[in-house]
């Protein structure tokens, strides 16, 4: 006979004297079947070894952290958005349930597994989670507490950057922050076989389930290269449920074959030790199957069922049915509501068993089942997402976890064995204060003036080669990478004499091919890597290895090569790493409606207003091989510092005339020039007394220059502006007018107030970007430049079509002065 308990609804009670349905699953269990699989010697298995660690934790002493930290997330939450004043009645939001899933997870994962070297990057929703560990490991001070999602407190999302505790990777944008310990860890590994000192550990990814939907996920995960990547560890919070719904038809299954499919070991935990304790007898394989077999939603409803509506809707209508209310009629109302929510991703001695099966050997996903909302009132409901609780729930959960809301921040009496652990736990993942190393040197000029034909794109190799000649140990800090695109984008000769890295030597089988012009050489030393053909992982990639500064105090100089018309698609997740502190330089080309023939799909036209927006980042668009040299080697010396910044540099593979560029042989003047450049433009020619002002950027310059001289030829005087960077003259402008801080004396070499006079600007880009330019003294202008998608043709044919030829500049010039 079952028996039903009195007293507050099954649903919400908790043993006065454990607080927690899991260490009351643990006695039941014991009870059913006569065994205790809890750990009871009171140490943990360290992961990384298989050896006993001397953190030393009780089950009951872990149950009351694990409960402690749920009460600090929700009650954050809480705080933000029923205590704290919101005179705008903006949302303020948060993710109660979302916390509530992965409170078991992080829990186990910080008292019991982790150590100094380990990273983890944590599943946006959970921040609160995070910070609630954070604060009773002493590593928060509890003014924050009340700040979540507040104006200098604490983010929305794990920041590096913005929160005052300490977070591994930022996280918020989909996918982004799931794959960066993946490019951390080469990261990492790179620094090792480079420079050494970054040390070792594993790094962890907490992922929802709803997060494997973005395709970015699955580019990583199936990249050759992660697969000997043993040290990654991902995490997934199995819930089942998505912003609006629970997802019909997610697959537990078809995730783990995908997985293992690209390498991983994967590890599922499904259940609990109460339920795996009920498996075991009469009707337990009836009752697992129904429980495997039924559909999402269907489960999630059960959730939200009384004791008596879930024991006719269990069992179902199946052949087994008979045996499953035979199994469930021995249970009483409590155990079988703690039965039915007993997943795997709440079961802590399940967790712990799961870490102690990783092999450290390949990537590892342990794929955890759990429920949205668990211990919440909200628990299960398919619109819980972003739903808070009330003020009288929130003061139920207080009375059930024996917390007072009006003082919710109580941490663990220094003398309680819970307090000692989160000593002791403080005291383990302590990290040795990271030194900065000084950035090596990096010339400013290399000395040599480029003539005949080149191209921008070609002067990008040759500086790089120049650098590792003229300042060995600043380019011995470059690493290079690009998607499968070394030889069309002028890196081979870089390439054949750094070589490619490898974790690894791997034999080059074809350098004794005499045909073979690109060598591809893979060992530890080399400086250039090369992932698929998934620009997402590029720049993922360049993040992390731009972050080594401020991770392990070594400063790499990242640079990513892809073509200009994929900018777009790398710039959500470049953008972000930027956020995150990694100081990278983007190299986008070739570029523009100049690749004439290869039409529409491959000409880009937004990319240079981009780079003028880009927070963090300084752009650079070269029209000659000199700017280039100049632009890159600025870019470089930016990074790896505190101060430092990324840069976008905009090349083209248009041969241009070289000796247009007229570098001054003066000393003197050169490095005006030089640092004109670097400022953003220079005046390339200058009459007596300027009629109109022609300005050109990048690829046209030839044609901005040929249309003076036409002008000229009809008695109107032109100057001759180039500009190198929009970004950098916007700023300047800004700064002028006391909107930014910065320099802005190039506005009065470059741009001075006595010649003023009627503007034109052209690029190959979208005429936005430069329009801002006549502003700067007050002169009428017109702009030129790509508004449509492009055609295919020759060159003459595709710059007419958008008005940026000779022609066109000579008519709007023309209109300016008539």
């Amino acid at each position: 006979m079952r028996t039903v308990p009195t007293g507050p609804p099954a649903r919400h009670r908790r043993s006065a004297s454990l607080t927690n349905w899991a260490e009351e699953d643990r006695i039941r269990c014991q009870e059913l079947t006569g065994k205790d699989d809890t750990m009871n010697d009171a140490r943990t298995i360290d992961a990384h070894t298989n050896q006993l660690a001397p953190r030393a934790i009780t089950p009951e002493a872990l149950v009351e952290i694990e409960q402690r930290v749920l009460w600090l997330a929700t009650s954050m939450i809480h705080h933000a958005n029923r205590v704290r004043p919101n005179p705008t009645g903006l949302k303020v939001g948060g993710h109660q349930a979302s916390c509530a899933s992965m409170v078991s997870i992080m829990t186990s994962l910080w008292f019991e597994q982790l150590r100094p070297g380990d990273r983890v990057s944590v599943k946006p929703h959970a921040s609160p989670v995070l910070h609630g560990i954070n604060y009773l490991l002493g590593a928060l001070d509890e003014k924050y507490l009340t700040t979540l999602r507040e104006f200098g407190g604490l983010q929305s999302y794990p920041s590096r950057a913005k929160d005052p505790d300490p977070v591994d990777y930022s996280t918020g944008s989909v996918g982004i922050g799931a794959t960066a310990p993946i490019w951390g860890a080469i990261a990492r590994r790179y620094v090792n076989t480079q420079i050494g000192s970054a040390g070792t550990g594993r790094q962890y990814s907490l992922v929802g389930d709803a997060e494997l939907d973005e395709g970015a996920v699955w580019e990583a995960i199936l990249d050759t290269s992660v697969a000997e990547l043993g040290e990654i560890v991902w995490i997934v919070d199995l819930n089942r449920q998505s912003l609006d719904r629970v997802v019909p038809n997610i697959a537990a299954g078809r995730l783990e074959a995908m997985f293992s499919a690209a390498g991983w070991q994967v590890l599922t935990v499904k259940f609990g030790t109460l339920l795996e304790s009920l498996f075991t007898r009469a009707g337990g394989p009836s009752l697992r199957t129904r429980i495997l077999d039924m559909p999402n939603p269907e489960y999630q409803r059960l959730l939200r069922c009384g004791a008596e509506e879930l024991r006719r809707r269990l069992p179902g209508d199946g052949p087994d049915a008979a045996a499953i209310t035979s199994l469930i009629g021995e249970l009483d109302d409590a155990t079988l509501l703690r039965a039915i929510r007993n997943l795997g991703g709440h079961d802590l001695d399940a967790l712990r068993a799961a870490y102690a099966r990783i092999d450290d050997t390949r990537p590892t996903v342990i794929i955890a089942y759990t429920i949205k909302g668990h211990g919440l009132p909200t628990q299960g409901h398919p619109q819980n997402h972003s739903s808070l609780l009330t003020v009288e729930q929130y003061k139920q959960l207080a009375a059930e976890l024996g917390m007072d809301p009006a003082h919710p921040w109580a941490r663990f009496a220094a003398d309680s064995v819970p307090g000692q652990v989160c000593r002791a736990t403080a005291e383990t993942l302590t990290r040795k204060k990271v030194e900065l190393a000084t950035p090596p040197a990096v010339p400013a000029d290399i000395g040599r003036t480029p003539s005949g034909t080149s191209t921008t794109q070609a002067a990008l190799g040759r500086a790089l080669l120049d650098l590792s000649r003229q300042a060995p140990d600043a380019a011995k800090r470059v690493v290079t990478v690009s998607p499968d695109v070394s030889s069309t984008t002028n890196l081979a000769g870089w390439l054949n004499k750094v070589g490619v890295w490898s974790p690894n030597e791997r034999r080059n089988w074809f350098d004794d091919d005499a045909e073979t012009i690109m060598h591809w050489r893979e060992k530890p030393t080399g400086q250039h890597m090369e992932l698929g053909i998934a620009e997402t992982n590029l720049v993922g990639l360049m993040g992390e290895l731009g972050a080594t500064w401020s991770r392990w105090g070594q400063p790499l100089f990242p640079i990513g090569v892809m073509y200009d018309p994929f900018v777009e698609r790398a710039l959500e997740p470049w953008s972000y790493g930027i956020y995150a502190g990694g100081q990278s330089i983007l190299v986008g080309t070739p570029s523009g409606v100049t690749l004439a023939a290869e039409g529409g799909a491959h000409q880009s036209i937004k990319t240079p207003s981009i780079g003028l927006e880009q927070p963090g980042c300084v752009s650079f668009e070269p029209a000659f091989a000199i700017d280039t040299e100049w632009t890159l080697l600025d870019s470089i010396s930016r990074l790896g510092r505190p101060d430092g910044s990324s840069s976008y540099l905009r090349l083209s593979t248009r041969p241009v005339d070289q000796t247009l560029a007229a570098v001054p042989t003066d000393p003197a003047a050169r490095e005006r020039r030089r640092r004109q450049v670097v400022a953003g433009a220079y005046t390339l020619r200058r009459t007596e007394r300027p009629v109109v002002t022609l300005v050109g950027m990048g690829a046209v310059i030839t044609e901005t220059l040929a249309a003076a001289d036409r002008l000229a030829e009809q008695g109107i005087a032109a100057d001759v502006v180039c500009v190198t960077s929009a970004g950098l003259l916007f700023e300047a402008v800004q700064a002028r007018r006391g909107l930014a801080e910065g320099p802005s004396w190039v506005l009065d070499q470059v741009f001075p107030a006595g010649r003023a006079a009627p503007m034109v600007t052209v690029l190959d880009g979208h005429p936005h970007t430069l329009a801002f330019l006549t502003g700067i003294n007050q002169v009428a202008g017109t702009a030129l430049g790509v508004s449509r998608f492009g055609q295919v043709g020759s060159l003459d044919e595709v710059y007419r079509y958008h008005g940026i030829d000779t022609d066109s500049i000579v008519r709007a010039a023309l209109d300016l002065t008539d």
